[in-house]
């Protein structure tokens, strides 16, 4: 199966895709529309209750993630039928440039009408909350669903989490066994739901009930009862709980009920969760079910270094920037799984066209750690480089010099620095602004916070400044074998991670990509 026979899949078919706003998302539209213009219809689906939902979250959307003046183009106006969502987006994002340069303006407006369809719904309810007709009519068009919907937040309201990360693909099962034309699920995971362990990670499914940690069995249907349970005691106690309050309760206890069972953040947890949900329902149903590790920017397709937001390591960059961490936790022999953003996107539609109508369930690693290791220390060497080459400057214009922050190997003892160093002025600073009535409250409640989310920052991610795993990826392995993908890196379906160059993609493509969408985004704030 060439490259040909792969984009010829998508002729002529109907594709839902959840999640179609998010950086994964973006990509997989773009790649679907720029190899296969004969696509029949994008369906997307849009997190609002109505259409005139919709429309205001188009509107919100729009202003926000432009990166050009909306007065530029005059596409914007006050009220947006719902079926200008994707093309008022698209229009102005640089991701779609290969597409609006081959089409003309006029022509990508007209093609982009033509192909994709907004839907106002979100993945937490049946149906995707459409109402019956709409729903039944979808249901007879769709060939394919894509579900990448999912809140990322590792630190996410539990209620929240369970709804979107556990509920919808449960939800997104059910609907597309009421498609009679479906001829495959595909649901975008990650490789980290098999939490902090060790050694070889492999390409299996969980089964239900299974945790992490031994002689635990979690029943989800018991979760979801915690959490109502919880909610309506909250509410009996404060007479109408304040959201607040259930907001800081719902966070703490999917952290604490993460914990529990083995996993050290919600968002693994309840992915984990989703995935045992999917594999319960599917039946008969062609799933696959795709892992990916740390996703950076694209590393060549549409362009090198298109990213969407800062995630993961990409922090440890910005905070290197602005001088934020002097010190931080870890090993510099670790190695980090990364992988480009493109090649995940490969992977999947390779993976589609490969499994077209197989009734089986096929779960694959999209990651780098066995074939093409990126180690902490070539990591910083590269930010280094970078750093060297584009130094930071003072507000007087001199130059900083780059160099390593300290890491230390005990979370223990990393603790206990950051308790000296920040925590005890910091209560020196309480007591003299008590001895003073207060005068230094304001300036301690803003040092205070920032230290707390400082702390919880380093609990959320200690976890994985040590982490020992490798992600098996025989099934990838086998993917690429039996696709026989020609042209290898230069193939425009191609997710090979030993293709990445890391020191060279870090220092000119992705460490320049993360900084300048840092500073864009900082400058919105």
């Amino acid at each position: 199966m060439d490259a040909t026979a792969v984009a010829g899949c998508f002729r002529d078919k109907s594709i839902l895709i959840t999640g179609s706003t998010g950086f994964l998302g973006k990509l997989l539209v773009e790649k679907i529309l720029r190899v296969q213009p004969a696509v029949k219809k994008l369906y997307l689906l849009v997190r609002a209750a109505d259409a005139a939902s919709a429309e205001q979250r188009v509107f919100s959307d729009v202003c926000s993630l432009c990166f050009h003046s909306v007065k530029r183009h005059h596409l914007l106006m006050f009220h947006f039928p719902i079926n200008l969502y994707f093309l008022s987006l698209v229009i102005e994002t640089d991701l779609f440039n290969m597409l609006r340069k081959k089409y003309g303006l006029p022509g990508f407006q007209s093609f982009i009408q033509e192909k994709v369809v907004p839907l106002a719904g979100d993945i937490i309810y049946e149906n995707f909350g459409l109402d019956n007709s709409r729903a039944d009519a979808l249901s007879k068009d769709i060939d394919v669903i894509i579900n990448g919907a999912a809140t990322t937040n590792f630190y996410e309201r539990y209620d929240v989490a369970l709804a979107s990360n556990a509920l919808g693909p449960r939800n997104a099962c059910e609907f597309a066994k009421k498609c009679p034309n479906l001829k495959l699920l595909l649901h975008v995971s990650t490789a980290f739901v098999a939490g902090t362990q060790e050694g070889l990670l492999l390409e299996k499914a969980f089964q239900n009930g299974e945790t992490l940690r031994e002689g635990y069995c979690m029943d989800i249907e018991a979760e979801l009862q915690l959490v109502d349970k919880i909610k309506s005691e909250l509410t009996a106690a404060k007479s109408g709980s304040s959201e607040q309050l259930e907001k800081s309760t719902m966070k703490e206890l999917g952290l604490k009920r993460a914990c529990h069972f083995g996993w050290p953040n919600v968002y693994t947890f309840t992915k984990t969760m989703g995935e045992i949900l999917l594999g319960q329902g599917r039946g008969n149903l062609p799933v696959v079910i795709i892992r990916p590790t740390m996703v950076t920017s694209t590393y060549q397709d549409p362009f090198p270094g298109w990213i969407e937001g800062t995630r993961t390591i990409d922090a440890l960059i910005v905070a290197y920037d602005e001088q934020a961490f002097p010190c931080f936790i870890g090993d510099r022999s670790n190695v980090i799984d990364a992988i480009p953003a493109d090649i995940v996107i490969n992977a999947a539609m390779v993976a589609i066209a490969v499994h077209w109508n197989e009734e089986a369930q096929v779960i694959y690693h999209v990651s780098s750690s066995l074939q093409n290791p990126l180690s902490v220390y070539a990591f910083e060497d590269a930010c280094l480089d970078y750093f060297s080459i584009n130094p930071r400057t003072l507000e007087n214009g001199k130059a900083v010099p780059a160099k390593r922050p300290y890491l230390f190997k005990n979370y223990s003892f990393f603790r206990l620095v950051l308790l000296l160093v920040y925590k005890f002025p910091l209560q020196m600073l309480q007591v003299m602004s008590f001895l003073l009535c207060g005068m230094f409250s304001q300036q301690y409640n803003k040092l205070n916070r920032r230290f707390n989310f400082l702390m919880l920052l380093v609990s959320l991610y200690a976890p994985y400044a040590f982490f020992n795993g490798r992600f098996d990826d025989t099934n990838l392995l086998r993917l690429w074998s039996e696709a026989k993908m020609d042209g290898g890196e230069n193939s425009i379906f191609n997710f090979d991670p030993n293709c990445v160059d890391w020191h060279s993609y870090l220092v000119e493509v992705h460490v320049p990509a993360v900084l300048k969408c840092a500073r864009r985004e900082k400058g919105r704030a």
